[in-house]
């Protein structure tokens, strides 16, 4: 018997670690290439990933909640015999010994030689229609008494639906069980929001066991009380002479979005413009065909059309080479607010959509990012960004690029603002755009020209549209 072990691969966004939220599969457990067997959580999303070997499932080499290294030992699978639980045999010793090697097991090979050798199936590999479920071996129930009632879960009789490791560790930090959270989202999704509700009434005093007061007795609060040594609350900091309340970890979403914003800060010299911006004519459109695209969906037609004509502010700055790069086709980024943190997928070919199909798109993106579930390359391979900070009722920003792009687009929220049309004051609904440009792609003149072409179109959009 041949035991196989297979390494946490780099999910195809140069991280360095992910942490393991939820096992797909047991010790025991018997699996086929390509078969899901993990839910992993990087610093970008929330991805299944496969298992390159077929056989039984030997070990598995991190719990739930553990932050594990790429190229460290993910899982280990035996092979039942030379030719695998599925035909799938351990590739090298096959060939090495003479025998025949399966399909799945030369495709591997190939794209292991193609690649880094960590090669993840099922990401860029042909789907050939077959799904491989999973299969679990009958095991023996004990003789002897009922087993205990199951842990609870909430009423529903499913374990309970947490996608984030975030919220599962507020919940241990506060001392409560999961699995006593009521979930309030799709399917009985536990949120962060449940999880602080479920804090807040934890915290409740019980009346029925309050000490009543004696009025001739100083009362004892917690803040005037002296902390305990070993509380990491005791430490006095330095510089400003307060305690320190709270230390919390950095977990690798919140490290990669630091790194990311910190290199965008030190690396591009970035200017700001901003346009006010009468909406009415986009509003109307929008309310006249309700079951239409969104108001979201013709700014970012809009975007598209400034980028075709100022293509620059579509690219990145090649430091090494000295080159500016011009990408042909967008890739639309959209910054969505998750309990995560703030991401940017991106939708992909957005240059080759009707408003129609990006208003689809968009909507499918912002949901799966929410969720955790937006591909490596939806998170990673955006040319351009827009953000709607109008959805978090502010008005304006000045937004951060996102490195390596070059520009990002912000719109406010829309409001009745008292506007002149044609000399005459009226009330409007009027938004501002923000943009944050690379000083080094362009001038002002170019930044202004692109937000001349989205302002007008929004305030024009029945003619914008018409000559798109």
């Amino acid at each position: 018997m041949t035991t196989q072990t297979f390494e946490l691969p780099d999910l195809g966004e140069g991280l360095t670690e992910a942490e393991v939220v939820r096992w797909l599969v047991a010790v025991g457990d018997t699996v086929a290439v390509d078969q899901p067997i993990a839910e992993v959580e990087t610093a970008k999303s929330i991805v299944e990933v496969p298992t390159p070997f077929a056989g039984t499932v030997s070990v598995l080499h991190g719990g739930e909640g553990e932050v594990m290294e790429v190229g460290k030992p993910l899982i280990s699978i035996a092979a039942d015999a030379p030719g695998g639980a599925d035909g799938a045999a351990d590739a090298p010793a096959a060939r090495e010994a003479g025998a025949p090697v399966s399909a799945e097991g030369e495709r591997y090979r190939e794209e292991e030689r193609a690649g880094s050798g960590n090669v993840l199936i099922g990401y860029g590999t042909p789907d050939d229609g077959r799904t491989a479920g999973r299969r679990r071996r009958p095991r023996a129930r004990p003789a002897g008494p009922a087993a205990p009632p199951a842990p609870a879960t909430g009423g529903t009789g499913r374990p309970p639906l947490v996608t984030s490791p975030l919220v599962r560790q507020m919940a241990r930090e506060a001392g409560l069980r999961i699995s006593e959270v009521a979930g309030s989202g799709p399917g009985g999704l536990i949120t962060r929001r449940d999880v602080a509700a479920a804090i807040e009434a934890s915290r409740a005093p019980d009346l029925a066991t309050v000490t009543p007061i004696d009025p001739g007795r100083p009362v004892a609060t917690e803040s005037a009380s002296a902390p305990d040594a070993g509380d990491p609350r005791a430490e006095v900091d330095a510089r400003t002479g307060l305690a320190e309340s709270r230390r919390t970890p950095m977990n690798g979403f919140r490290k990669s979005v630091a790194a990311s914003l910190s290199r965008s800060r030190s690396e591009i010299p970035e200017a700001t413009v901003w346009v006010d911006v009468d909406a009415t004519e986009l509003v109307r459109l929008r309310e006249s065909d309700p079951s239409g695209p969104g108001l979201l969906s013709y700014v970012a037609r809009f975007v598209l059309a400034g980028l075709r004509a100022h293509p620059e502010l579509n690219g990145l700055v090649d430091t090494e080479r000295g080159e500016l790069v011009q990408y042909d086709g967008v890739n639309l980024g959209l910054a969505v607010q998750t309990d995560r943190g703030l991401v940017a997928p991106a939708v992909l070919g957005a240059h080759r959509l009707t408003t129609l199909e990006l208003d689809g798109e968009i909507r499918r993106l912002t949901a799966a990012a929410r969720e955790g579930r937006a591909t490596p390359a939806e998170m990673t391979g955006g040319t351009f960004t827009l953000n709607n900070y109008g959805s978090l009722r502010v008005d304006g920003s000045a937004a951060i690029i996102n490195h390596p792009q070059v520009a990002i687009l912000g719109i406010g929220r829309i409001i009745d603002r008292p506007w002149v049309v044609d000399g005459e004051l009226t009330v409007r609904k009027v938004t501002q755009l923000s943009f944050a440009f690379d000083h080094r792609v362009c001038d002002g003149g170019v930044a202004a020209g692109f937000m001349r072409v989205v302002a007008d179109a929004m305030e024009n959009p029945a003619g914008a549209i018409a000559r798109l």
